[in-house]
């Protein structure tokens, strides 16, 4: 497995991906998002794996954008804008080669080989 981890420093939800990963002694990278971003083939790997960028937003965030954006229509848009501010996404984003997960969401990493 090559996991990479994709988190906010302050997220208490990449703090319980990093410990699962950990725990069971499997190698992961962790990588924060809003310092470093991620690459156009990383993103567009984590997409088409989870769905389409409307699945990869945080729409519980805070952020004025997030608000804006839940009435943009062109995709390719909001592609971009995610893209740009990495920091509208919703994290953990976990890698694992072209599968990839968005949140905690331990019962989907388990079956990961």
């Amino acid at each position: 497995m090559n996991i990479q981890i994709f988190g906010k420093s302050k997220c208490f939800d990449t703090k319980k991906a990093e410990r699962y990963f950990k725990e069971r002694k499997i190698p992961y990278q962790l990588i924060d998002v809003v310092k470093y971003g991620m690459s156009g083939r990383e993103f567009d790997s984590v997409l088409r794996a989870v769905g389409g960028v409307r699945n990869l937003v945080d729409w519980d965030g805070k952020d004025q954008e997030i608000t804006n954006m839940k009435y943009m229509e062109d995709a390719a848009a909001l592609e971009d804008k995610v893209f740009e501010n990495c920091k509208l996404m919703k994290t953990p984003v976990v890698r694992n080669g072209k599968q990839a997960t968005v949140g905690y969401q331990p019962e989907v990493w388990a079956q990961w080989k």
